[in-house]
């Protein structure tokens, strides 16, 4: 089942798919191709009944994929030409970029055809697009981008933003990030009254730079409006802990730290192998413990909560990442469906909006 890109089409749901939640998928993003994305898709819509897809890229390739999956009859295919390398610069894309899937992708939501945009490309071209397709929040300074971290919280996990949209963030940025994560707390992760911290170089009032020191007086003032607990400056180690649902920081601290924590988690997997490989007696433990290290497995796969959000701008987008398997593109997927469902992006503005008058005020 395919679809034209039409013009009556703009502003509804696309009739085929009616009923449903619909999720734009850029089905040519991402180091896998094009065929781990409709199983990703196909995986997503076993597991969800109301769930649907518009997929794009060009049609010959996606049809006999999305034939071979069995789901035809939940998503359409909206034809595109073009692809977004992951070599490819931002700058180029905005130039050039009009027939690529991404830009299609995007434009789905922007047309109100689809809930949230979901791709596995190139982060800095799929923030580029986005910024300018869909426009940043009238009060939005520089947008976000969030990921789930695991923590021994209740919830299994907190936010972090910003980690790698823009490397730079003032008092007031910081703000907006700590008002947006909380949001995104509340309506992806469930949790009434989010726990918000600064991440800092120490708990003490008087460590850190002017504007974190500038932010910590501001996202205090905002705690009893924005519905969050502000828990001041909070550490590295106090990320996965579980004491704090919300850790707000730079994008460049925050990239640097996600990138860190990806590859901690891969040696110790890697470390924990070698160790119940060493002799007959660990593999024999291995064996015995087989259940326990499949449930931590599960605990500390990455691709399970795969998916970054960016925040601040006027429609949500999903960025998997580039190298997720059909289990990664199926979290982004669920990740998606429940930030639609919940419709976030309507909250997240409204959110933000309460910043406006502040802003004013130091102006």
């Amino acid at each position: 089942m395919s679809i034209e890109a039409r013009d009556d089409l703009i502003g509804t749901t696309p009739p085929e798919l009616a009923g449903k939640i619909v999720i734009s998928i850029d089905a040519m993003g991402g180091d896998r191709g094009p065929a781990v994305i409709v199983a990703g898709c196909a995986k997503s819509a076993r597991k969800n009944p109301d769930i649907g897809f518009i997929l794009h890229g060009p049609r010959e390739v996606l049809e006999p994929l999305v034939h071979k999956r069995h789901i035809g009859g939940r998503c359409i295919i909206e034809d595109a030409r073009e692809v977004v390398t992951m070599d490819t610069k931002p700058s180029a894309v905005m130039r050039r970029g009009q027939g690529t899937s991404m830009w299609s992708a995007i434009d789905s939501v922007r047309n109100h055809q689809a809930s949230v945009a979901v791709s596995c490309g190139n982060t800095g071209a799929l923030m580029a697009l986005s910024m300018v397709r869909l426009r940043k929040l009238p009060e939005v300074n520089r947008p976000a981008i969030a990921c789930l971290w695991p923590s021994r919280s209740a919830h299994g996990h907190a936010v972090m933003l910003d980690v790698g949209a823009d490397i730079r963030a003032d008092d007031r940025d910081l703000l907006q990030y700590a008002l947006m994560g909380a949001s995104y707390a509340r309506n992806g992760l469930k949790i009434p009254r989010p726990r918000v911290g600064l991440l800092n170089v120490g708990t003490e009032e008087h460590k850190g730079r002017p504007e974190l020191k500038s932010a910590q007086a501001l996202i205090a003032d905002a705690a009893g409006s924005g519905d969050f607990e502000f828990i001041g400056f909070v550490e590295g180690g106090d990320i996965p802990r579980g004491g704090v649902d919300v850790i707000v920081t730079d994008g460049f601290t925050g990239n640097v730290a996600l990138k860190t924590a990806e590859g901690t988690a891969s040696l110790i997997r890697d470390l924990l192998g070698q160790a119940f490989r060493h002799t007959i007696l660990s593999r024999i433990a291995a064996l015995l413990a087989y259940t326990s290290l499949r449930r931590l497995s599960k605990r500390t796969d990455p691709r399970r909560v795969n998916g970054g959000v960016f925040l601040g701008l006027n429609g949500t987008v999903v960025k998997s990442h580039g190298s997720a398997d059909a289990t990664g593109v199926s979290a982004a997927i669920k990740l998606a469906f429940q930030l639609a469902q919940a419709g976030f992006s309507d909250r997240l503005a409204a959110r933000v909006a309460s910043t406006s008058a502040p802003r004013q005020d130091k102006a």
